[in-house]
């Protein structure tokens, strides 16, 4: 028997931080940068909240270590795709790379890799209340930073540079924007938002740092953004049919009905549904003109 109120409880929470990277990555990839280092970024963001927290006791402070780390990440990729010119995926996938194994590097040689050790974590709204029960982050996430990055994007002067810049640089750059500065913000804005849906798992859903712990959420919001078409609102839907599918597996796993179907399996299950998804919306898509174009003024 499934609890729906759980269900949609757990929902929530497992959205969370598919919620925020997702949206930083809408706002890069809408300025034309393919930013492959989410997973590292949303990694980077786990491990220096949980190391900040532990170290001097504080969410609070553990939040915004993970989002300094954020801008770092961001203006790491900034500096290699923008200023530079380096091919986006080789860019994204060496941040990933040197983010993850500079955390587990630290990790290790602070902790010995394999000592689970607890940091302060997030309290949780109306403990007692069904669904209501959330972190602050949460309804952070949900109602205001998904409305404020659809505002941002469709209706703000930033934005529109944004998504200018992202469809034509050259005739931005005409007009007076300047796609450098656009693109460095619209990367260290994103990669503030993917480090706090790292931070996240660690401050708020385990209170550790554990190998492995983002278990491939960033690539999940790569193609989310894509079957969203770049749209803040579908985004959102995106993160939370994902979720919906991931705690329903919990719940199928326990039941008698389900008993019998190999483990393996029922964790996979959300992936596929993410990759059925991207492969019956993901054809004809139209990307942002210039996206993966690095641009030189002439």
């Amino acid at each position: 028997m499934i609890d729906f109120w759980a269900l949609l409880g757990a929902t929530l929470v497992t959205a969370t931080p598919l919620l925020y990277a997702a949206l930083g990555e809408v706002l890069t990839e809408r300025a034309g940068i393919l930013n492959l280092g989410i997973e590292g970024t949303m990694y980077a963001g786990a491990f220096v909240g949980f190391l900040t927290a532990a170290t001097v006791g504080s969410p609070w402070l553990g939040l915004l270590a993970a989002m300094v780390a954020g801008v770092l990440a961001g203006l790491l990729m900034g500096l290699l795709t923008v200023t530079l010119g380096v091919n986006q995926h080789v860019a994204g996938i060496g941040t990933t790379l040197l983010l993850i194994g500079a955390s587990e590097f630290t990790n290790r040689l602070l902790f010995g890799g394999g000592t689970l050790v607890q940091t302060a974590k997030f309290d949780l709204l109306f403990p007692n209340v069904p669904v209501l029960s959330q972190y602050l982050l949460t309804y952070i996430g949900l109602l205001v930073v998904a409305p404020a990055m659809w505002w941002l994007l469709r209706r703000s002067g930033f934005g529109l540079r944004v998504r200018a810049v992202g469809e034509n640089p050259e005739a931005a750059d005409v007009a007076g924007i300047s796609v450098t500065r656009t693109r460095y913000a619209a990367l260290v804005i994103g990669s503030t938002l993917m480090a706090i849906g790292g931070a996240f798992l660690t401050l708020a859903m385990l209170g550790t740092f554990t190998l492995n712990i983002t278990n491939g959420r960033g690539w999940v919001c790569i193609a989310l953004v894509i079957f969203a078409q770049w749209r803040v609102w579908p985004a959102v839907l995106g993160a939370l049919l994902f979720a919906v599918i991931d705690a329903l597996q919990l719940q199928l796993a326990i039941t008698s009905t389900f008993a019998t179907v190999p483990r393996e399996l029922m964790i996979a299950l959300p992936y596929l549904v993410v990759i059925a998804a991207l492969a019956l919306s993901g054809r004809g898509v139209a990307y942002p003109g210039a996206y993966l174009k690095p641009y030189r003024r002439v």
